[in-house]
């Protein structure tokens, strides 16, 4: 975790995820990629370039005295930053930056109160989740001194989720966190705990570097409920899973989730694209 992009609009959320960002940061001796998208009106994205320039920079001015004030707060003191102001759609800067810059890492802040489902289904943070190829963290609420100890890795432990896996376990690592290998079973897709236990060991045969973890197998109705529910009951720092694009997002996601168990949600999410 060397680069850590942070996609910002200045929300409230955007300086929870900034917070979770430092913390790493000043942990990993990490530079943070600052990255804000400028929401232009459209007369200024018609390419009148005589007419628009005044106008874009007064909206570039803006933006960098909104970073200034950003990266003098206390929290950011010793973090190493480095700071983008762009005016491509958010997505497209996004997706670019993580290339140009080869990040390790995308921390984003994101809200709703409908949690997971509104939080991936239709937003820039869902697309992100979906196609990045660096890991992604979304961040709900403000975290203090972000700090995992107990990490949820749910998965169906097929053989496409070793590389992933790999990267969940690095992630565990360097935190000194306990793994918690989540099979959820459910009635449209039972198996016998036998044979749950039976596919998870199997899958983990082949990583000697996974020393420190359990695993759970958690009878659920539906896959993200059981997510949800094993989480909580836990109290799970962060959950972590796999996505191969909406496919996978669905698997976890899609169908209702109750508001008690998207309450839950609010606990940070690292997605691990196949």
């Amino acid at each position: 975790m060397k680069k850590i992009l942070l996609p910002t609009d200045f929300s409230e959320q955007a300086e929870y995820a900034l917070r979770v960002a430092a913390s790493l940061a000043k942990q990993n001796d990490a530079t943070i990629y600052l990255l804000h998208m400028l929401e232009l009106p459209s007369h200024l994205l018609s390419g009148d370039t005589n007419l628009n320039v005044p106008e874009q920079l007064l909206f570039m001015k803006i933006a960098n005295e909104r970073f200034e004030k950003t990266i003098e707060q206390d929290f950011m003191k010793g973090v190493k930053v480095d700071i983008t102001v762009e005016t491509h759609k958010a997505f497209d800067g996004i997706t670019q930056a993580i290339r140009q810059h080869e990040i390790d890492l995308v921390i984003m802040g994101s809200s709703g109160a409908s949690g997971l489902k509104e939080m991936f289904i239709g937003s820039n943070t869902e697309k992100v989740v979906r196609t990045a190829d660096a890991p992604v963290l979304v961040i709900k609420n403000n975290i203090e001194n972000f700090t995992v100890s107990n990490f949820v890795f749910a998965s169906d432990f097929s053989k496409d989720q070793k590389l992933v896996f790999e990267q969940a376990i690095d992630f565990a690592n360097s935190f000194h966190a306990k793994l918690h290998l989540l099979f959820v079973n459910t009635p449209s897709r039972f198996i016998t705990t036998a044979d749950a236990e039976k596919k998870m060991n199997d899958f983990i045969a082949d990583f000697d570097d996974l020393t420190n973890y359990e695993l759970h197998i958690y009878n659920d109705n539906k896959v993200e409920t059981g997510i949800l529910n094993f989480s909580r009951a836990i109290d799970a720092d962060l959950i972590g899973m796999s996505t191969h694009g909406r496919q996978g997002l669905a698997h976890f996601f899609n169908g209702s989730i109750s508001e008690d168990l998207v309450n839950h949600a609010l606990r940070p999410v690292i997605t691990f694209k196949i």
